[in-house]
């Protein structure tokens, strides 16, 4: 009997040693899980501090952002009341010093330049955000101008050409609105301006078109006003920390007057324009010329090729035979420029074979044969 009480008194001394300690080891280990000890908090603190920097470092570097949605394909504005999303009208101008200053060349998204006879450079000006109610002086057209437009699938418009050129024109199946010859369609909405030239200039630099007009002829041919492909595709303007300071960019088609020069301002992120060392204003209103992409294309240039001086300029080509050069945001990018067929729109890249993403706004794409015609 007293070894049975003793045993019972053994049992209940170990339960109500188990029911003690059992509580006390589930404390510790929660308390361990839970909360860890200060060493261990204050690693991890510097872990997450310098997670939070990276993450700021890696935000001010990402990578641009393309725009996307309800916007303009060649200007990248948002579709508005006051920005169109019109098919593109690609029209000729010319760049004699008579012909300076011209008209409209304000309101375009996208102006091609390239140099023509004699040195003289020239311009295929696409509208489609911006009307422009008075363009020009218009000229006539050549074969690689007429190629370059093509590649947008625009409404082309110029000034009469030659007849090589017009059998080149009609291959390319491109609607075109020629103000100077019925063999093509004839815009009569184009009209010459006689007082802008002075006594014994040439009549050449008194023709020119509008936007508006252009439409209204097209209608009566049966063009569509919708349509039209970009070779730009957009991103947003570089913070100011992520601008740079290359300005002074010239560009030396033949001789200083018609070199083109762009002055680069921070504060507004865009580049004046300057033409044989002038600034580069518009007739009617008097502002400076300003753009906020400049695309420069090398290529093959030849010519003249005949007694009348035309030039032949190579307008397709794969990434190995077209070096490219892209300015925006004060900053330099280098890198190519393709397209497989006339009829195709030009693709821009970055050396590691990124699309390259513009600016939004307006662009200025020079064509040359040599990057030592390119200073910055």
């Amino acid at each position: 009997m007293i070894f049975k009480r003793n045993i019972t008194l053994k049992i209940l001394i170990f339960s109500f040693f188990i029911i003690l300690i059992i509580p006390a080891i589930i404390f510790t280990g929660c308390k361990t899980a839970e909360t860890p000890d200060q060493d261990v908090i204050a690693e991890e603190s510097e872990e997450e501090g310098t997670s939070e920097e990276e993450a700021e470092e890696e935000e001010s570097h990402t990578a641009a952002v393309e725009i996307t949605g309800n916007i303009n394909i060649f200007s990248g504005e948002d579709i508005s009341d006051s920005v169109n999303d019109s098919r593109p009208i690609a029209i000729m101008v010319e760049n004699t010093p008579d012909a300076r200053p011209q008209s409209g060349l304000i309101y375009a998204d996208i102006v091609f330049e390239v140099v023509d006879e004699y040195g003289i450079t020239r311009y295929v000006v696409v509208y489609s955000s911006s009307e422009a109610e008075i363009v020009g002086p218009v000229r006539s057209s050549r074969i690689y101008y007429a190629e370059i437009a093509r590649s947008l699938d625009p409404l082309y418009a110029f000034w009469g050409t030659y007849p090589e050129c017009y059998d080149v024109i009609r291959g390319l199946d491109i609607e075109v609105l020629d103000g100077n010859s019925e063999e093509i369609a004839y815009a009569d909405s184009g009209w010459r301006d006689y007082s802008r030239i002075e006594p014994g200039q040439d009549t050449a630099h008194t023709a020119f078109m509008s936007t508006v007009l252009l439409k209204e002829d097209a209608l009566d041919f049966d063009y569509s006003l919708e349509g039209g492909q970009s070779p730009l595709r957009f991103k947003e303007d570089a913070a100011d920390l992520e601008r740079g300071d290359i300005s002074d960019i010239s560009i030396n088609f033949s001789s200083e007057t018609y070199r083109a020069d762009f002055e680069y301002s921070s504060e507004n992120n865009n580049y004046l324009k300057y033409v044989g060392g002038s600034p580069h204003t518009d007739y009617e209103t008097g502002s400076q010329i300003e753009v906020n992409n400049i695309i420069v294309m090398i290529t093959d240039i030849e010519g003249p090729i005949d007694q009348y001086g035309h030039m032949i300029v190579r307008t397709t080509g794969t990434i190995d035979d077209g070096k490219a050069f892209f300015f925006m945001d004060g900053n330099i990018i280098e890198g190519t420029w393709e397209r497989s067929s006339a009829f195709d729109p030009f693709t821009y890249r970055d050396d590691n074979g990124d699309i390259i993403l513009f600016n939004r706004g307006s662009t200025w794409v020079a064509l040359i044969q040599d990057t030592e015609m390119l200073t910055y």
